[in-house]
């Protein structure tokens, strides 16, 4: 495996980390409100997939590319978006397999809902830290798009997310119309990833079960363009 920068220039642009490695398969990993394309677990995560033979290009959301610090605006999250389907179009010119999507929290919720727009765009979908609704509003839900979500997801959750409880996540894994799955773990909203301690067993953990549900569910055959490169 080696690692390559990634700029491409467009609206909005691209710009991350590619893990090159020597399978077909390829994961568009991002990062949530707080972080970046370099938060550890994101890392950790891009190179257990990465073992396992898949590139995984790590990337910036637009957001987090115009300014170095602070949390997306609501605003913005369309554009956001448009950055995850211009990764996934980047990454699948050199990945010319499967194409897999994922993110943390904010991030996974973005990619959760392109997903629900256009189901072709990627065999799985990885949602870390899902933040089905904000910490102490249970009433505020952000799961309306689920319903039209086609693609095999598989959540990774921590039993003490201030974000979801286990009860909520199920109630929001059986609005999804195609296979899903979970990785629960003790911990918080970091997923055990703290700068003071980390679980060193998740990251292989998550991209075993990620490989798994898209080896035993199948997922939606690619966009019509992928397909006419290939």
């Amino acid at each position: 495996m080696s690692l390559e920068r990634v700029e491409v220039a467009g609206d909005p642009p691209v710009r991350g980390t590619l893990h090159v490695a020597a399978g077909a398969d390829g994961l568009v990993l991002t990062h949530g409100a707080g972080g970046n394309r370099d938060t550890p677990l994101l890392v950790a995560v891009a190179e257990a997939f990465a073992a396992r033979g898949g590139s995984v290009l790590r990337c910036d959301l637009p957001f987090r590319q115009l300014r170095k610090s602070g949390a997306p605006s609501p605003s913005g999250a369309a554009r956001d978006r448009a950055g995850l389907r211009a990764a996934l179009d980047v990454l699948g010119r050199r990945a010319r397999g499967r194409l897999f999507l994922g993110g943390h929290s904010y991030g996974g919720r973005q990619a959760s809902m392109l997903l629900a727009e256009d189901a072709s765009l990627a065999r799985a979908l990885l949602l870390q830290s899902y933040p089905l609704h904000p910490p102490g509003r249970p009433e505020a839900l952000r799961t309306g798009h689920l319903r039209e979500l086609r693609t095999p997801t598989l959540f990774v959750h921590g039993t003490t997310d201030p974000f979801a409880t286990a009860d909520e996540l199920e109630q929001a894994r059986a609005l999804i119309s195609a296979p899903t799955a979970l990785v629960s773990i003790t911990a918080g909203h970091d997923l055990g990833w703290s700068s003071r301690r980390r679980d060193a067993t998740l990251p292989e953990r998550i991209a075993a079960a990620l490989l798994d549900l898209a080896d035993r569910s199948g997922g939606p055959a690619p966009s019509p363009q992928r397909a006419r490169r290939s």
